[in-house]
């Protein structure tokens, strides 16, 4: 008969860990069976924003050493798979802290965490379907008679892997907006008057994150600002547990 999570000791706590975080781990290495297959397509897809603005003769990714495109196509299978087991990670999660919550706190929970899960999604879309186009336009156009562009698949994926995750953590401010709020440690009618503070912000990280074009300092600063409301609505809807 299973153990009552309620009234677990904490062995029984650090054992049900463990197993939840092997199958977790499992999971990951059923998904990476599949993602290391299709590795090379991922890649693919990986490349394509950058590819268009490469000069014609030069459309290729190159590597440097004999075994960079083994390991870079096994990083790709590995993070392509946590991404795939997410989903059941996230269960897996969910499945352990729950027998620890309140009712009120486990209504809560599920629903921020798919939240969660669905915002750092999005940045990561934004990032490849419209900050990437732009940025590597930029970039790619100081390459002339003097400079030519060689990239590496290695550097290239690392480059690519940190600008998604920073973008979909980005995409975490209206969560931890609604956090804040509900946590009373700041109030909705503040963060209100600290939109002009957060527009600033929003266009200076619009200055420092993209090429020095106006066009391309709004795509970042709108969304950024269209995240920070969406927070301060989020904590109007949510954020306060009463009055």
């Amino acid at each position: 008969m299973a153990e009552d999570p309620r009234y677990m000791t904490l062995t029984g706590h650090l054992r049900e860990l463990r197993q939840r975080l092997i199958r977790a781990l499992i999971s990951i290495a059923i998904a990476f069976v599949f993602t290391y297959y299709w590795s090379e397509e991922i890649y693919r897809l990986l490349i394509a924003p950058l590819i268009p603005y490469l000069p014609e003769e030069q459309r290729f990714i190159v590597f440097t050493t004999v075994t960079e495109p083994f390991f870079t196509y096994l990083k790709v299978g590995f993070l392509g798979a946590v991404v795939v087991a997410m989903p059941y990670i996230l269960y897996e999660v969910w499945a352990f802290v729950a027998p620890a919550l309140y009712e009120e706190e486990r209504r809560l929970f599920l629903p921020l965490v798919t939240l969660s899960f669905l915002l750092f999604v999005a940045g990561i879309l934004f990032a490849y379907f419209v900050v990437f186009p732009v940025a590597f336009r930029y970039l790619m156009g100081f390459s002339g008679e003097m400079l030519k562009p060689y990239v590496s698949m290695a550097l290239y994926m690392g480059l690519v892997v940190r600008l998604l995750f920073a973008f979909g953590v980005a995409f975490q401010v209206p969560l931890i907006i609604m956090v804040l709020v509900r946590a009373g440690i700041v109030s909705i009618e503040r963060l209100k008057g600290w939109w002009k503070y957060a527009l600033i912000l929003s266009l200076v990280a619009g200055a420092l994150l993209t090429p020095p074009d106006p066009l391309s300092q709004l795509l970042m600063a709108l969304p950024l600002m269209a995240l920070y409301w969406l927070g301060v609505a989020l904590a109007i809807l949510f954020g306060r547990k009463g009055g």
